[in-house]
């Protein structure tokens, strides 16, 4: 038998990874790094769904591994990869492992899932033998040569491979039907040898891709391996084909066996135990008798399964008394870098964060909105304003105040098309640019001269009452200062033709609002303004700031310095951009619909005035 034959893994041993399994590549990678591999053992992800590139970490540097979408594209570009670590589910499993075993490149499968059909499972083990390659599973957490390479997440956590001391090679050759046997042998044997050369679980299934014996067959070639270690239990007879090749001598390393299932003659009869294979039918099957077949044939029995550790620690020392193995210096225990997320949940560090959010949380199992969850916010129809007062206020304001907030939006959705932010969209959209795109042309025209008056009305009017200007003080000190007040005046309503919007929001405030007392001043101040000029109303921008700040200080949600900061940031702008965006998004819809064509404002709406010859003359 050649080296090839009886290695199935060593440190340059590349697999392939099939199935978008996060948690076991990442578990890999670092058995990879405690091993001092020169280079990761996985050359690429073969995931259906997508292809592309997956970020992990080696130690504490992020790399990139290449997912494809098929066994070919993957094994065409990393020949080197000769192990396919597959886990597909048992309905794609035979698919996947008859596909990977036709690749010239792979030579072993390890088959992960549970419930593939024994038929199959028979298939895929003969095919395997026809072409000199090896299959592990199904049913199977798979194997691992220590030091030198993991399948999936054999041996579990990182912890228990320190523990067991899998991070370097033993001499001990193992193998199990079953996974979880698997980890816990790893341990026995390490606490009574020096530890494991390689392991492998072939699987709790009838039919297995390869068997007990077809290992140990491995281990018997290997030089580096010294003794075997089996565990084998109840069902089938599979462990005759082992006890046969003790007697026939093919088999010359001392055999440290047991069979699982001795329990099983207290129990009711034909008792399956958690394996497929697991049922003895026949005396033969018994775990008793295949123990003592295993005691006639050589092999070194304990008495339960209690002593197996005793029984290897014995064939260790007698290994170490002929000179057969030698104790070696205890490398020193590498250490896996703490992975961030699990430390910081489990308390171990902390980290200063980047920034802070104090309006939503989307981390439990439920979305919160400033604390509330969202289910409850629908449930009690809190409506776009009651969402508005969660996350801009962080308060659960009052039914009027929300329905106030939803008029505003309302109100401002849209006011035709030739106002500068829909034009903008417009304009925009004409060109071909996407909804997003001429949405934002359209928002950026927002400020002191559009829809930015909000605020600046609320500010002002703030200050004067405040301060206690008198209506006549206020709009002298505006003139003195020469600004003119914002929030009034109209370009196009006047008093003989008023602006119906504001007429609705005072109705509105008048009827719901506990008091009104800044509108009643800002209504002073419009007498003033309109005894002058006719259209130097109050205007819809302005109304919708101060009776902002009636609503705030009046509801009793709201506390001065609450007051204070919301006209300081410059909230009230935020619902004016909030509702035109619904006017600002369908006309832009609308040109779509239109088919409309790229727009060139008319020639005859420009007034051409270039500068004269002389104009332009530099004078020397």
């Amino acid at each position: 038998m050649s080296r090839k034959d009886y290695v199935l893994f060593d440190k340059k041993t590349k697999a392939f990874v099939y199935g978008y399994q996060t948690n076991a590549i990442q578990r890999m990678l670092d058995f990879d790094y405690i091993c001092n591999r020169e280079s990761p053992s996985i050359s690429a992800i073969i995931n259906p769904s997508r292809a592309g590139i997956h970020k992990a970490f080696w130690g504490t540097k992020e790399i990139i591994l290449p997912m494809y979408k098929t066994i070919a594209l993957a094994a065409a570009a990393y020949p080197e990869a000769d192990v396919m670590v597959n886990f597909a589910s048992h309905r794609s499993a035979f698919e996947t492992t008859m596909e990977a075993l036709q690749e010239g490149s792979i030579r072993t499968v390890a088959v992960i899932a549970e419930g593939v059909p024994e038929r199959q499972s028979r298939i895929m083990s003969a095919t395997a033998r026809k072409l000199g390659k090896t299959v592990i599973g199904p049913a199977t957490v798979g194997g691992m040569a220590a030091g030198a390479f993991r399948i999936g997440n054999t041996a579990g956590t990182i912890e228990n491979i320190i523990a067991s001391k899998l991070y370097r090679p033993g001499c001990v050759g193992f193998v199990s039907k079953s996974g979880g046997m698997l980890n816990e042998a790893f341990n026995i044997i390490s606490r009574n040898s020096d530890g494991i050369y390689e392991g492998v679980a072939i699987g709790g299934d009838r039919y297995p891709g390869s068997n007990l014996l077809d290992h140990i067959l491995r281990y018997e070639a290997n030089p580096a391996i010294k003794m075997i270690a089996c565990l084998g239990e109840l069902g089938g007879e599979d462990e005759y084909k082992i006890i046969q090749a003790l007697k026939e001598g093919r088999i010359t390393k001392p055999l440290v066996a047991w069979v699982t299932g001795t329990c099983s003659p207290v129990l009711p009869a034909s008792v399956q135990f958690g394996h497929a294979g697991a049922k003895a039918d026949t005396q033969k099957e018994t775990a008793q008798a295949k123990n003592d077949a295993f005691r006639e044939a050589g092999a070194y029995v304990p008495t339960s399964f209690d002593g197996y550790g005793d029984t290897v620690r014995l064939v260790y020392e007698m290994l170490l008394e002929k000179g057969l193995v030698k104790k070696f210096a205890e490398p020193q225990v590498p250490r896996i870098p703490a992975d961030y997320g699990k430390s910081l949940a489990s308390g171990d560090i902390r980290r200063p964060t980047t920034f802070i959010c104090t309006v939503s949380d989307d981390r439990g199992e439920e979305l919160l909105y400033a604390g509330k969850k969202l289910s409850s916010v629908l449930d009690q129809k809190m409506g776009i304003g009651g969402v508005i007062g969660l996350l801009w206020f962080k308060k659960e304001l009052p039914d009027y105040a929300s329905q106030f907030i939803e008029l505003v939006l309302q109100i401002v959705a849209d006011h035709g098309s030739a106002v500068s932010g829909a034009h903008n969209s417009i304009v925009a959209s004409c060109a071909g640019k996407d909804l997003i795109s001429s949405l934002c042309s359209g928002l950026l025209t927002i400020g002191p001269r559009f829809g930015g008056a909000i605020d600046d009305a609320a500010r002002e009017f703030k200050r004067a009452k405040e301060t206690g200007m008198t209506p006549e003080q206020f709009v002298g000190d505006m003139k003195k200062r020469g600004i003119n007040i914002p929030g009034i005046g109209h370009k196009i309503k006047s008093v003989k033709n008023p602006d119906k919007r504001v007429q609705l929001l005072i109705a509105y405030a008048r009827s719901n609002f506990p008091s009104t007392g800044l509108l009643n001043y800002a209504l002073q101040v419009e007498k003033l303004t309109t005894a002058k000029k006719g259209n130097l109303i109050l205007n819809v921008d302005g109304c919708i700031g101060i009776l902002f700040l009636d609503l705030m200080s009046s509801c009793g949600a709201f506390s001065k310095a609450e007051i204070d900061e919301v006209v300081r940031l410059g909230y009230l702008n935020g619902l004016f951009a909030l509702g035109r965006s619904i006017g600002l998004i369908g006309h832009i819809l609308d040109q779509k619909r239109l088919g409309a064509r790229l727009y060139r404002h008319p020639a005859e709406d420009i007034a051409y005035m270039m500068p004269s010859e002389e104009d332009i003359q530099c004078k020397r």
